[in-house]
């Protein structure tokens, strides 16, 4: 049964306390499958369609953001936590830029700009925040723009639980730091991430399963969709 004990709120609110452990984190690359596999993956993802102009929502501390600008795309990181978009805006160099929005206001039309590509990179974590995010990402993006998400490999992390979507509680565990509660998660299946993007007149052009050599087993899910014209 769904886990009616969490929900998107408490999804920021957790965030907002472990906003600077997470960046001491990231900034020593002390997660072993980013270091080894899904960075460099979504990178090389959205360099193959060649935007010049990228969102980037839930950008946490800009490292994604940064490592675009410096190919000489225009980038517009976007975050619901301050203090990640305090520390991303004071470590932004050329054609980046960062602002303060929590999903529900982009939706709102508070950005009143359109992108070539949006990329949501391991930051579509609740439920109806990314399903309205869904809803309303045709609105940012210029014809023929680009949606391109990675996630959790559902078959990975389903774990020992039923293979179906509902809240899960989110766990530190493998990540050395000196973090407080971790935040929940919307767990959704595969089929369930193809429904949003077809839901949402986006034609998924691909999936790809980023495994390091040394794995078994995928690292992520990345999904690539297109607006349909």
């Amino acid at each position: 049964m769904p886990n009616s004990e969490f929900s998107d709120d408490q999804v920021l609110t957790c965030w907002h306390k472990n906003a600077h452990e997470w960046t001491k984190v990231v900034d020593n690359a002390a997660i072993p499958s980013r270091r080894l596999i899904t960075d460099a993956a979504i990178v090389s993802t959205i360099m193959a369609y060649q935007p010049t102009s990228i969102l980037d929502i839930g950008c946490g501390e800009g490292w994604l953001s940064r490592k675009l600008a410096e190919q000489g795309i225009r980038v517009c990181g976007v975050d619901g936590v301050k203090d990640l978009v305090d520390i991303a805006s004071a470590r932004a160099g050329a054609n980046e830029s960062y602002r303060r929005l929590q999903y529900e206001e982009i939706c709102a039309e508070k950005l009143e700009q359109q992108f070539e590509l949006i990329v949501c990179n391991f930051s579509l974590i609740g439920k109806e925040s990314v399903e309205q995010l869904f809803s309303h990402a045709r609105e940012l993006m210029l014809p023929g723009g680009y949606f391109v998400i990675q996630t959790l490999h559902p078959h990975q992390a389903c774990g020992n639980e039923p293979y179906r979507d509902g809240w899960r509680p989110g766990s530190w565990e493998g990540i050395d730091g000196d973090f407080e509660e971790a935040a929940p998660w919307y767990f959704r299946t595969l089929e369930s991430w193809v429904q949003l993007f077809r839901n949402n007149s986006f034609a998924i052009e691909a999936i790809y399963e980023p495994r390091a050599d040394s794995q078994p087993t995928p690292s992520s899910l990345i999904i690539c969709g297109r607006i349909l014209r």
